[in-house]
């Protein structure tokens, strides 16, 4: 059959990447698609040493590559929001079909970009989008298409996930960690998108609009990162039972749908809760078949290579069919434009238990003072814990609570913060015990 062929725009780690995996592999990659799959051209303004593309068409303008007739399929991975977004819209209506790595493009504009799409009739593919070589979207898509999707819930940042790792096994501060993390490439300079779960809420918005077949809504996910917590957190959730995760959660409710990334304490038993380094790992509740786990590589040139070339080879089988009978971008035939049936609930509107930090006074009253503000507010203690100290010393005082709706737990922390014996700002994380909550 004629060849499919492919131009890769950037060349840098996954781009690089996915040119090695397409070359090294090419008789088996034809094999699974029933036809060659061909690098016709490279767009990519420096070299990759790691890649040899002699013989293949190269160009500065990557736009060129967008415009180039004899190119089937157009490989965006320069990442980023608006070049990336020209690039893959004039790809579009160059009647090109797409697949991109960029989960920022997917989570911001995949909804425009998937109706430019339809539009021409050509495909949009994004499974390395979400953890890396993980194939999440792909199963979520189609291999529990018989399911009502329940929740789900993963660690879908790698260098979070190591920076929380670390801290736990060696008793570091995260300041420290982060340093690490950045000297060996698992951060960038600027780790904010990671750090603070901006990089995390991308993915859930995608995974959250495959399962729940509602639209893509970003800027309504709710982001808190991780670099407040401490050494000693880690410690006192650990003495608890607990360990400290950095996780993206989405569930369906009888009001509407959670859209959350923030710091989680999870039992020890729970898979998640297991899961360490820079790997990542998905956990899915489907009503039919119960918990499933995704599990591996959320990052690297060939982990997420093997993601692209598996959206190639699905445009490769698929290119010939009519576009009204290939499997719908976001799984589902037809999506809730709108968002009214099933919207995203502002994190005030939902419940959860939390782990709480602070430093008070220890002299009599203080307790029973913090007590009363969290039962004022409908806030139930499972758990305190209150180091000795010489009375009059500031004392860190650990609190367990049961599930509470997050606007009164809000309020209840702003009054601590204001109490006169309670110094700096009181530290929440959330709890979840994810298998008892679907």
């Amino acid at each position: 059959m004629k060849p499919v062929k492919v131009g890769i725009c950037g060349l840098g780690t996954v781009g690089g990447g996915t040119f090695n995996v397409l070359v090294r592999n090419a008789d088996e990659i034809a094999r699974r698609a029933g036809r060659p799959i061909i690098v016709e051209q490279v767009g990519a303004r420096r070299d990759n040493p790691d890649c040899d593309i002699t013989g293949v068409s190269r160009t500065h303008d990557i736009f060129e590559v967008a415009r180039n007739p004899e190119i089937d399929v157009l490989v965006e991975l320069i990442g980023g929001y608006d070049v990336a977004y020209e690039l893959v819209m004039e790809a579009i209506a160059n009647g090109k079909h797409v697949v991109t790595a960029n989960k920022a493009l997917i989570a911001v504009h995949g909804n425009e970009i998937f109706r430019a799409a339809a539009e021409k009739g050509v495909m949009v593919a994004f499974e390395a989008a979400v953890a890396g070589g993980i194939p999440v979207i792909k199963s979520l898509r189609e291999g529990l298409g018989a399911n009502r999707i329940q929740w789900l819930a993963g660690i879908i940042n790698g260098t979070g996930n190591f920076i929380l790792s670390a801290m736990r096994d060696e008793g570091r501060s995260f300041d420290d960690v982060l340093a690490e993390a950045q000297a060996l490439g698992y951060a960038e300079a600027d780790p904010t998108f990671d750090v603070e779960g901006i990089d995390a809420a991308h993915k859930l918005t995608i995974l959250a609009s495959i399962a729940f077949g509602v639209p893509l809504q970003f800027d309504k996910a709710y982001t808190e990162g991780i670099s407040r917590i401490t050494a000693d957190d880690i410690e006192q959730a650990d003495n608890l039972g607990y360990i400290i995760k950095h996780l993206g959660i989405t569930r369906a409710t009888a009001k509407g749908l959670e859209l959350r990334v923030h710091p989680t304490l999870i039992p020890k038993e729970r898979l998640l809760a297991n899961v360490h380094g820079v790997k990542n790992a998905i956990e899915v509740m489907g009503d039919a078949v119960g918990p499933t786990l995704y599990y591996g590589a959320g990052a690297g040139a060939e982990p997420t290579a093997s993601a692209v070339v598996a959206d190639l080879l699905d445009v490769a089988r698929d290119i010939a069919t009519d576009h009204r009978y290939r499997v719908p971008y976001l799984a589902f035939a037809e999506i809730n434009q709108h968002g009214d049936t099933l919207p995203i609930l502002p994190m005030e509107e939902i419940e959860t238990a939390c782990y709480l930090r602070l430093h008070a006074v220890d002299r009599p009253g203080v307790l029973a003072r913090v007590a009363s503000i969290l039962s004022e507010q409908g806030i139930s203690i499972e758990a305190i814990i209150q180091k000795e100290a010489t009375e009059g010393e500031l004392v860190p005082i650990i609190l367990l609570t049961h599930r509470a709706r997050e606007l009164h737990m809000n309020e209840a922390i702003r009054q601590l913060e204001a109490l006169v014996d309670v110094a700096g700002s009181v530290v929440r994380i959330r709890v979840e015990d994810l298998d008892d909550n679907a």
